[in-house]
């Protein structure tokens, strides 16, 4: 079974392509965009760990770090970095965690009962600075993820934690937003909406994102 949101993140010691790791150590005050590859050498795999290789700067300013993983060796991994570099046209500037014998792969519930058991799916865990998981998404080995959907969800944790507010419904970072329901005192919300709401109903109340 995959984590359940609010738990905390797993430690583990693990061999990655940038050299060993404690996970929470290594983490340190940042969010962490931990995801998982079926296989090394795999076609969908390669797009998706060169296209994370050029969002090195978008996650930065997010204060998130990426780590990906699949249950293939060390030397494994760093052969296929090669080909991802000379493939995707770019520099690999993010650590692949080795787990050949699938203990954090086990830990994080990636390998799917229904799934060929020396296979991880494509699991992502959105971990925050506490180590407390968020968010996670799983899809099948077959179908490649939308990073640009991935950083929207993280703009959207980020955002309901620093202004108590939640993201409606196809909300892109500048949109409108909605009010926690758990605000209820209207001095608070006018102190901390000064740009005004509107209600729609008592527990649906609209106001443009506060930090824009």
């Amino acid at each position: 079974m995959s984590l359940k949101l609010g738990t905390t993140a797993p430690d583990f010691e693990a061999e990655t392509t940038e050299g060993p790791i404690k996970f929470h150590e290594w983490a340190g005050d940042r969010w962490v965009l931990f995801f998982s590859h079926p296989a090394d050498y795999t076609p969908v795999c390669t797009t998706e760990l060169g296209f994370v290789a050029t969002l090195k700067d978008d996650l930065a300013k997010r204060g998130c770090k990426a780590l990906a993983l699949s249950v293939d060796p060390i030397d494994s991994h760093k052969g296929w970095v090669k080909d991802i570099e000379e493939t995707q046209g770019v520099t690999m500037n993010f650590p692949i965690v080795a787990d050949p014998d699938a203990k954090v792969a086990e830990l994080y519930g990636m390998i799917h009962p229904e799934e060929n058991a020396k296979l991880t799916v494509r699991s992502v865990f959105f971990i925050d600075p506490n180590k407390k998981v968020r968010a996670t998404l799983t899809y099948p080995p077959a179908t490649g993820r939308n990073f640009f959907e991935l950083l929207r969800v993280l703009d959207g944790l980020q955002l309901t934690d620093s202004h108590s507010v939640a993201t409606p419904a196809n909300w892109e970072d500048g949109g409108d937003v909605v009010i926690v329901p758990s605000i209820t005192d209207p001095k608070v919300i006018a102190d901390k909406f000064p740009k005004g709401h509107k209600e729609l109903k008592p527990y649906l109340r609209i106001t443009p994102q506060p930090n824009k």
